[in-house]
């Protein structure tokens, strides 16, 4: 059983500001010295990041889509061990999940998984005594526990006295009421939030200007409160530790740094359970691959916004290729897999795989079940699994059912032709994993060096 003071931050709908809620009440918490636990719903990247500026520690994802629902209470047991409140964000809307697929991957699912409280985060700008029809009827609508509301962009003391008039005829503490705050605003691109890793002073900045807008407009010991009435969650904690861990700690390089910020901080930890030496590499600075590499692994992010940076590092660029030319094993996924090709929007990036990848108008964004195509140090041909694709990207040719009888596409899903490349020593392909939900892909990846 796990004894952890919980809440989950919902709203309607996105947009109403829920990372803004969640991110000052870890850093408000923090300030005040307790240990604090963040937790991202779904398989976004950019808001955990700056979830672990306030935390301290590692922000993690909670996806059953990804991960399947049985892992979610393991996975929140381990990343919030030590810890004295969780603090987890939702998605979207609090029953908006994964399209088709009914309140599966929602806010309220994971929710009802954790057993935890909701707070619902409002956007109040333009309500008036309305606001209690909407809050009674996501109280009212599914299975969940709706502890209170914070309202957010309140215009006046007038129009917070209405708020919450109107909030307490159907019976919902109102827990906070903020205002309109730039100074805690973040910049906004292409996909999304620009991420703290990107910004990290003005992120740091960001983020201690939203637990003074936390201390200043929230109860903060009403929030504890409504946590710590969580019930105990019968749950055992994720190990990422191997059943067979592999002897002589080969190193395994894992990109990071402003180019490369998208990776679960399971990743890491499952490549050392299973025996390896986990190093971190910055494309963008480093002009060399830790001493002894034996294997790169590269999530996501964004090198095209660091294209000509990622370009003009000529060396690290040759050491990949040299890797991969002497059988080195190599993941990488959506950004990994544009600084693998031989160019991106006409850069020279590394050469590893033979095609040309380039910025489109066009969002490719969604849950994707997949089956491996060719085998891979990832996954022997025939594995199934579930991803998700989020870029504004293509790359030509598509998968490496166009290249030589060496390689072979990554996956193939229904609707879609074939996708990414693979052979016995690389797999590069759009398609985001949770490794937590395939421990298989470290320990074969580690067991192959």
């Amino acid at each position: 059983m796990v004894s952890i003071p919980r809440v989950v931050i919902g709203a309607p709908a996105s947009g109403h500001g829920k990372t803004t809620v969640a991110t000052g009440l870890l850093a408000a918490f923090a300030r005040r010295g307790l240990a604090v636990a963040p937790f991202k719903v779904g398989p976004d990247y950019i808001d955990p990041g700056y979830h672990a500026l306030a935390a301290g520690r590692p922000g993690r994802n909670l996806d059953p889509v990804l991960v399947g629902e049985d892992l979610i209470g393991p996975l929140f047991a381990h990343g919030s061990e030590g810890t004295s409140l969780a603090v987890v964000e939702g998605v979207m809307g609090l029953y908006d999940g994964r399209t088709g697929a009914g309140e599966t991957g929602s806010t309220a699912q994971v929710a009802q998984l954790l057993d935890a409280p909701v707070i619902l985060v409002v956007d109040a700008a333009a309500q008036g005594r309305s606001i209690a029809a909407l809050v009674h009827g996501f109280r009212s609508f599914g299975n969940v526990r709706m502890a209170g509301v914070i309202l957010n962009r309140v215009g006046s003391d007038r129009h917070e006295a209405i708020l919450r008039e109107a909030c307490e005829e159907v019976g919902t503490p109102v827990l906070g009421a903020m205002r309109r705050a730039d100074a805690v605003a973040a910049p906004s691109r292409h996909l999304g939030l620009v991420p703290a890793a990107e910004r990290r002073a003005e992120a740091r900045e960001s983020v201690d200007a939203l637990a003074s807008l936390i201390e200043a407009s929230v109860d903060l010991a009403e929030v504890m409160a409504i946590a710590r009435s969580a019930p105990p969650l019968d749950a055992t904690p994720w190990s990422p530790r191997a059943e067979s861990p592999v002897t002589g700690r080969p190193v395994v390089a894992l990109a990071g740094g402003p180019a490369f910020s998208f990776a679960y901080a399971e990743t890491a930890e499952l490549l050392q359970g299973a025996g390896a030496e986990v190093v971190t590499v910055d494309p963008l600075h480093d002009e060399a691959l830790p001493d002894g590499t034996r294997a790169l692994v590269v999530g996501g992010g964004f090198p095209e916004v660091y294209a000509a940076e990622l370009s003009a590092n000529e060396p690290l660029r040759r050491a990949v290729a040299d890797l991969a030319a002497g059988g080195g094993r190599m993941v990488a996924e959506c950004a990994g897999l544009l600084w693998l090709c031989n160019t991106l929007d006409g850069a020279p990036m590394c050469g590893v795989i033979d095609a040309e990848a380039a910025m489109t108008p066009s969002l490719t964004l969604g849950y994707r079940d997949a089956v491996a195509l060719t085998d891979s140090p990832l996954a022997p041909a025939g594995t199934r699994v579930t991803g998700h694709e989020f870029h504004r990207t293509t790359v030509h040719p598509r998968s490496g059912l166009l290249l030589s009888p060496a390689g072979g596409a990554a996956w193939a899903w229904r609707g879609a032709d074939p996708e990414g490349f693979a052979t016995p020593t690389v797999q590069a392909s759009y398609l985001h994993l949770h490794w937590a939900g395939n421990p298989g892909f470290a320990s074969r990846l580690v067991a192959a060096l």
